[in-house]
């Protein structure tokens, strides 16, 4: 990698840190004996998943006013329970499922890897989640971050330039100083246009069976590594 060392490395958290299907699919086996019920919940997982975008969209766009993540994950699920049988689910039960974002777990390399990067670099989350929700993440999964860049603090979601300018601005540092590390090569192109440098981790299991193919042959980032250990190995630490 040309040039000094970032000062500060922000991290993508949904399917770069954290494995969200398989944690949802894991947690839902348990929602099942409890429930008494059947529910696919890989489809489940992918079916709310699904539906992040275009509600994040909907803020980004203006055509909503900022809302943070928890909540339209909850409107997503409300919506998503009659399709599954579960919409005889009372308040409280829907509100316990839709934290399961709170409490997804880590993929095996990430807590060590994070470890060994924490010796040399400041380390954030720069998430669409919400302070609340990467707070009790981290809190349950171990993830040693020196603080939280939520793109709640700046009310804009990545991949608005306001998200990635925010974090570095709150660090006190330039765009260059910093580098986004995202297992999305979307959010690295934008990361990079903001300047920002760049890295991308390999999360081949993300959607579980299904290819992912979203890094190009040719890809216009700084590393491209196979998980977190690799990185800290490539980055001195």
């Amino acid at each position: 990698m040309p040039g000094p060392p970032p000062r500060a490395l922000l991290f993508d958290v949904f399917g770069t840190c954290v494995d969200w299907r398989g944690s949802i699919v894991a947690e839902g086996r348990a929602w099942n004996a409890r429930l008494g019920a059947s529910v696919d919940w890989a489809a489940f997982a992918d079916d709310w998943r699904g539906r992040y975008q275009p509600a994040l969209e909907e803020v980004r766009a203006g055509r909503r006013p900022w809302t943070i993540l928890d909540v339209l994950h909850r409107e997503s699920l409300d919506r998503m329970l009659p399709q599954f049988g579960l919409d005889h689910l009372d308040e409280t039960t829907r509100d316990e499922l839709n934290r399961v974002w709170h409490r997804l777990d880590p993929w095996p390399d990430t807590v060590a890897g994070l470890t060994r990067l924490k010796t040399r670099f400041v380390l954030a989350p720069l998430s669409n989640g919400n302070v609340a929700l990467l707070t009790n993440m981290a809190k349950r999964a171990g993830l040693p971050w020196d603080l939280n860049l939520s793109c709640e603090l700046y009310r804009a979601y990545k991949p608005q330039p306001a998200s990635y300018l925010g974090a570095v601005g709150l660090l006190g540092i330039r765009p260059d100083e910093a580098m986004m590390v995202a297992a999305h090569y979307s959010d690295l192109q934008a990361a990079a246009t903001c300047g920002l440098r760049s890295a991308y981790v390999h999360r081949p299991r993300e959607f579980g069976d299904r290819p992912k193919r979203d890094l190009p042959d040719d890809p216009a980032v700084d590393l491209v590594v196979g998980d977190f250990e690799e990185l800290a190995t490539r980055l001195g630490a």
